[in-house]
């Protein structure tokens, strides 16, 4: 019997599994990936556009064909060497950017066009109306919804299906920012409620952390960390995660024995690198004269108020400046003098 990682969901646990899928387009997109998503669960793909997330959605969704490697749908190979089945039977709901909807039907009957025949008359597009916030608004044509309402349709058409898998193409990106949180937070909310699996694709930091269950993190065609959000912004599993994942500021520095001296004065870290190291802090790690934090002296050079908080740029001599996430009110005018501590241990990655 082969044993699993002590990490590896068995696949009866999962609701997507990919192992090695690589795809080219001349040049490679994708090489070699590797992706789980728990049933239940959220997951978002993380990265810069061009990184391979939505090529990765389009060959779980059977629109495209892998080149290598196998992906698995709710324990049912869709894909590998010799197999590739059509998307109308993997059981995947698709949301797109913008919704999609059918212009000329009602919102009932874009939630119905998914269902089999004999399913369209029934009650399940009102259960998924309802489910989704929508209940009562079947009759409404698309074009009387609003932007948010719309998405909301799109989300209840792919859960129609009961599918094993709904995938989320970037459907916030065409909302204003000032929808784009609460919508999102009703389709996570809704997801939830349907007991649904998830991917949702996205180059919005701030949209990954605050959504998903697990944070996959895509980089040149490849998952280079997936874990929970906290773990994904706190402990970075290199320089280049850290400095994509939320502001960040970059310092030199020398570590030994769980200790660093750096611009910012001694630092502490969990890490047990010993010798030059590039220190990662969080602008929010930041603290303005402490009373019980080594301290060093910085100059004001720019400030940004925001209202409930501010970021100040600060010069820490040599050339060498750092950014901080303050409290919007008292702040320090530009070209004063303050100290400057750092709150809990930074994180810390050798340099060759």
């Amino acid at each position: 019997m082969t044993e699993m990682a002590p990490n590896e969901m068995a696949p009866t646990d999962l609701a997507l599994r990919v192992r090695g899928v690589s795809k080219a387009f001349g040049a490679p997109v994708l090489s070699g990936l590797d992706l789980d998503v728990a049933a239940g669960s959220l997951v978002a793909l993380l990265g810069p556009s061009g990184c391979g997330k939505t090529t990765l959605l389009r060959l779980v969704a059977g629109f495209e064909r892998s080149d290598a490697g196998t992906i698995e749908v709710g324990g049912q190979l869709v894909s590998g060497p010799g197999r590739h089945v059509v998307p109308e039977r993997r059981r995947v709901g698709i949301v797109p950017q913008e919704g999609a909807l059918f212009p000329h039907l009602s919102v009932h009957d874009n939630v119905a066009f998914g269902l089999a025949r004999g399913e369209r008359r029934g009650t399940r597009p009102d259960e998924v109306l309802e489910l989704v916030g929508l209940a009562g608004l079947g009759r409404r044509m698309p074009h009387e919804l609003s932007g948010g309402q719309q998405q909301r349709v799109a989300l209840a058409r792919a859960l129609a299906p009961k599918p094993s898998l709904v995938l989320l193409d970037e459907p916030f990106s065409a909302l204003d920012a000032g929808l784009r949180a609460t919508v999102r937070a009703e389709v996570r909310a809704s997801l939830r409620a349907a007991g649904a699996s998830a991917v949702l694709v996205t180059h919005d930091q701030q949209e990954a952390l605050s959504v998903a269950d697990v944070v996959a993190v895509v980089r040149d065609g490849r998952v280079v960390q997936a874990a929970d959000p906290w773990s994904v912004y706190a402990q970075p599993a290199d320089l280049g995660v850290a400095t994509f994942v939320g502001e960040t500021i970059v310092l030199p520095g020398h570590a030994a024995d769980g200790a660093v001296t750096s611009p910012l004065g001694a630092l502490t870290t969990e890490s047990t690198a010993y010798g030059d190291v590039a220190v990662v802090v969080r602008p929010e790690q930041l603290e303005f004269e402490p009373a019980d934090l080594p301290s060093v002296a910085a100059v004001v050079s720019h400030r940004e108020f925001y209202g409930h908080d501010a970021l100040l740029r600060l010069d820490l001599g040599g050339g060498v400046s750092a950014t901080a996430r303050t409290p919007g009110h008292p702040l320090p005018e530009i070209g004063a003098t303050v100290k400057v501590g750092v709150r809990g241990p930074v994180v810390v990655f050798p340099v060759a």
